[in-house]
């Protein structure tokens, strides 16, 4: 019997590399956000409500003359505390502890520390955080994604021609492993006798792709 010559096509073995990118970009703040507690103490509890909000009440209207937006200023807690001495064992009832905390955010990261001066002067007695932030982060962690791309093929060419590989790797699997750029607290605050100096510094957003190649 005849039989006519079957060529046969012997698959390719597909050879991988795999690589680690990084990209990094920094950004400087747009964004402040600032954390202040009027705390207000009292034997009464009506009394120590009262003198809350009326001090409260004030900050805000100096906020608010400062030129934010009332939409800007935000409660975030609202706390009611018996305050106790212990002596010898016995615990004594001293008062009552009110707290108004309220988070102002800038969308001018310089008015930062005139805000702080504005609501210390009326009446916040804490400042308990200052973070930087940036408004449209996601197109900067777009450009880092991009670089960290650009870095992974750079490495897998470099590896690919130090062993005298004579085909481009191909990207076959790609998967962010890390990315970063949350808000930042304040560099420095500083008294002075002028306006307390607020440092933004920069925020750095980065990201991380395992990229695996194909040649």
């Amino acid at each position: 019997m005849y039989y006519p010559y079957i060529h046969q096509q012997v698959k390719k073995t597909s050879r991988h590399i795999t690589v680690v990118g990084n990209g990094k970009v920094a950004v400087e703040p747009n964004v402040a956000t600032i954390h202040l507690e009027i705390n207000t103490r009292s034997e009464e509890l009506q009394e120590a409500q009262q003198e809350n909000a009326a001090l409260t009440n004030q900050v805000i209207q100096s906020l608010l003359r400062l030129g934010v937006p009332r939409e800007n200023i935000q409660t975030v807690a609202y706390t009611i505390f018996p305050r106790y001495d212990f002596r010898d064992g016995e615990q004594i009832f001293r008062g009552y502890e009110v707290t108004n905390a309220i988070a102002v955010t800038l969308t001018d990261v310089q008015q930062a520390g005139a805000v702080i001066d504005v609501a210390v002067a009326n009446g916040a007695n804490r400042v308990t955080n200052v973070e930087f932030s940036v408004e449209d982060i996601e197109l900067h962690r777009q450009e880092a994604i991009v670089k960290a791309l650009k870095n992974a093929q750079s490495k897998a060419r470099t590896i690919a021609e130090t062993l005298h590989l004579q085909i481009d790797p191909q990207p076959v699997n790609i998967i962010e492993v890390e990315r970063s750029g949350q808000p930042v607290a304040f560099k420095s605050v500083a008294m002075s006798d002028s306006t307390t100096p607020i440092e933004g510094g920069q925020i750095m957003i980065q990201s991380t792709m395992r990229v695996q190649y194909e040649y």
